[in-house]
């Protein structure tokens, strides 16, 4: 006889085969939400080792990073990264374009695994990723109208004759013109480095700051612009990185390890040559851990 033979009340039989029936879906449901996801939160390690697709971030932002014709990954930042990640058994590779500001939301948001544009080691964003070591020790650079009629070699020239100085959202350039007393009038906010150029063109503003690799490569071709010579430094060289996940040291820790050996080497060098990297641009020995800090 089984139990529900042995039920008085086969109303109560029933009930309970059904409340059985219920609490065994809801365990399997349970179960396969758990397996979705912990699938969706696998670490990049563990989608490395598993030969999933990476994907990079960037935005246009020659020489760093940016894409090609056929929308490849180019720029001595991605050359870098490209080369680290096949060190790591990475095969496939997935570009992500956006605009600079969304680099940091769009890595945190998992639209992407790694930054791979030349991005600084600031205190301010290492709260919100984590960077690999340094790839780079790269000084400040200041484009100017062909035969500089302004004078400008310094931001306290930009601030003394009350000019107009144009920069990138977000680069460290902005809080460097507040502290010197640009008024914040006096302190244009653009996209990029293309931006910038296209202000100093159009008359918008009387000088350009950034990173000298970016600054130098965005007036190239533009026969009425130079770079400030000399330009006074404000502060330490920037250290570009590239930049992670709060969640994901591990995977920093094997991208450290191969960046280690390759940067520098006479692969790298003839690989990134051409982008204007050389040896004086290596970086200087500071630790990220550092300039976290400073």
């Amino acid at each position: 006889m089984d139990k529900c033979q042995r039920e008085q009340n086969r109303a109560d039989c029933l009930r309970g085969a059904i409340l059985t029936g219920m609490t065994a879906l809801g365990i399997a449901v349970m179960a396969i939400a758990t397996f979705v996801s912990s699938a969706s939160a696998l670490s990049l390690l563990d989608k490395i080792r598993n030969g999933e697709t990476i994907r990079i971030g960037y935005s246009n932002d020659a020489p760093w990073a940016f894409p090609g014709e056929n929308k490849e990954p180019l720029g001595l930042q991605n050359v870098i990264a490209l080369e680290v990640l096949k060190k790591l058994g990475v095969s496939k590779v997935e570009s992500v374009v956006t605009e600079w500001g969304s680099l940091v939301p769009g890595l945190q948001a998992g639209r992407f695994d790694i930054i791979t544009d030349g991005m600084y080691i600031l205190p301010e964003r290492c709260r919100n990723v984590l960077f690999t070591e340094p790839v780079a020790s790269i000084p400040t650079g200041m484009a100017v109208m062909k035969g500089n009629p302004k004078g400008l070699h310094s931001y306290q020239d930009v601030r003394d004759k009350g000019v107009t100085v144009v920069t990138g959202v977000g680069y460290r350039a902005v809080k460097n013109a507040q502290e010197v007393g640009i008024p914040d009038e006096k302190i244009m906010q653009v996209a990029g480095n293309v931006e910038i150029v296209q202000a100093i063109k159009g008359g918008r503003a009387d000088a350009g700051v950034g990173d000298y690799l970016g600054i130098k490569q965005a007036i190239s071709n533009e026969d009425g612009l130079e770079m400030a010579d000399p330009f006074a430094q404000y502060e330490k060289p920037g250290y570009p990185a590239f930049a992670f996940r709060l969640n994901e040291s591990m995977a920093v820790e094997a991208f450290n390890a191969q960046l280690k050996d390759y940067l520098g080497s006479k692969e790298m060098m003839k690989s990134v040559s051409k982008y204007g990297y050389n040896k004086s641009t290596l970086p200087d020995g500071s630790k990220t851990v550092d300039l976290c800090k400073r």
